[in-house]
């Protein structure tokens, strides 16, 4: 594994310098999961939660964390971001959330799809753990990112 580029010389942690970085059209998918009751999911599907529409909130509410991100992870960038969809959908043991951010800059969006997807998985906990405090978010991972310098990358088993 190359070195760690968040530590300078003395190991104490930096904002790296991307200023001679090259700015590039870039794009990141993240997915993470919410495994529930199918009781619950069923619910989620309805429209039957006491909150609302789950799909919907959880949707904006990771939109919203995605271009919040630079104020939540110390190190990152704040990036203009060109675009951020989240759309959450069922799966066979509940619901997850996909999120994709795009930017034209000099670092990756990684970290705000992989952001959005976590914040909207909260919610998604948030909206139904009246119902189900047994959920559990799982599966939070980058699925692919393109663009940069480290170049394309897909996740050989997407989920």
């Amino acid at each position: 594994m190359s070195q760690l580029t968040h530590l300078d010389e003395a190991g104490r942690a930096r904002m790296v310098d991307i200023s001679g970085k090259p700015v590039t059209d870039r794009t990141a998918i993240a997915v993470g999961r919410v495994r529930m009751a199918p009781a619950t999911l069923a619910a989620a599907l309805a429209g039957d939660a006491k909150k609302g529409d789950v799909r919907a909130v959880a949707e904006i509410a990771g939109v919203m964390a995605g271009k919040r991100t630079s104020d939540l992870i110390p190190l990152c960038h704040p990036l203009p971001l060109t675009d951020l969809q989240v759309a959450v959908r069922p799966w066979e043991h509940g619901l997850e959330a996909y999120a994709l951010a795009r930017t034209l800059g000099q670092t990756g969006v990684e970290m705000e799809a992989l952001t959005a997807a976590s914040v909207a998985c909260l919610t998604i906990y948030d909206m139904l753990k009246g119902v189900d405090k047994a959920m559990t978010i799982e599966t939070v991972q980058l699925i692919e990112k393109t663009g940069g310098q480290s170049g394309d990358f897909v996740r050989p088993e997407t989920p």
